[in-house]
């Protein structure tokens, strides 16, 4: 037996060997192994496809969350802008009524010292007239510390009254 050239008993048990073989895988082993790579590659594009529906769902989902950190921005603008309106406005209000409230007092207090002024007149009036009547009185117990003046200024009164009656 010549290792380089086989003899042709052996080379035509090789060649139905392979037959049987290759039918055998032909039969039951290709159909199997084709099989398996269709689904493989199936399963592989499907995972490609997956994966791109994925990417263009994160890209919408990229796309949403900047909008909705666009929108936030806006309304915390606007939500910062309405409390610096609602504290101006507050601060003035507060200030007005703190206006008011001195004005009030102020014209309260005005109306006291005009009420205190009226009865400090009215007692320094009531005391001028109190010794208005104290000095006529001894002035008149000093001139009329006679009878006869007393008499005469009697006279001179009920006179004047008269007169006054008969006038009016």
């Amino acid at each position: 037996m010549n290792l380089v050239t086989p003899d042709t008993g052996l080379l035509f048990w090789m060649v139905v060997i392979f037959g049987i073989v290759f039918f055998l895988l032909a039969k039951f082993g290709f159909p199997i192994i084709t099989d398996m790579v269709d689904k493989r590659s199936a399963k592989i594009a499907q995972s490609l496809k997956d994966a791109d529906t994925i990417k263009a769902q994160m890209a919408q989902w990229k796309d949403e969350q900047s909008k909705m950190l666009e929108e936030t921005r806006r309304e915390q603008t606007q939500m910062i802008r309405e409390a610096t309106e609602t504290k101006a406005r507050i601060i003035a209000d507060a200030k007005a009524e703190a206006k008011s409230q001195a004005d009030a007092m102020i014209a309260n207090a005005k109306l006291q010292i005009e009420a205190e002024k009226e009865s400090a007149l009215r007692d320094v009036r009531k005391e001028i007239a109190l010794l208005s009547v104290q000095v006529a009185e001894k002035v008149l117990r000093h001139e009329l510390d006679d009878s006869g003046s007393q008499r005469a200024f009697i006279e001179s009164l009920v006179d004047e009254a008269s007169e006054a009656r008969l006038g009016s």
